[in-house]
């Protein structure tokens, strides 16, 4: 479950909330007269978010290389490395 607190204890709470971001590696949102306004992390779980998306893009791009034939075979790109060396 999440945990949402609102926007006051920002100003209020800042301790609180940076020490349960880390502890806990999940994001706490933060509520704008009753509603949902913002998500804040700490900079160690963004960047963790940010590496998976990073990575699912290199995956997607890799296997749209292989299905549209822009591959190489092993022994031919490894040959490529030694050559350039």
């Amino acid at each position: 479950m999440p945990t949402i607190r609102p926007s006051s204890d920002l100003r209020n709470k800042y301790s609180e909330i940076s020490d349960f971001c880390h502890e806990y590696l999940e994001p706490i949102y933060i509520t704008k007269n009753g509603k949902g306004d913002l998500a804040v992390m700490s900079i160690e779980t963004y960047e963790r978010m940010a590496g998976k998306f990073e990575l699912r893009k290199l995956l997607l791009d890799a296997e749209n290389d292989f299905k549209e034939g822009r591959v190489i075979e092993f022994e031919d790109a490894f040959k490529k490395i030694i050559e350039s060396l």
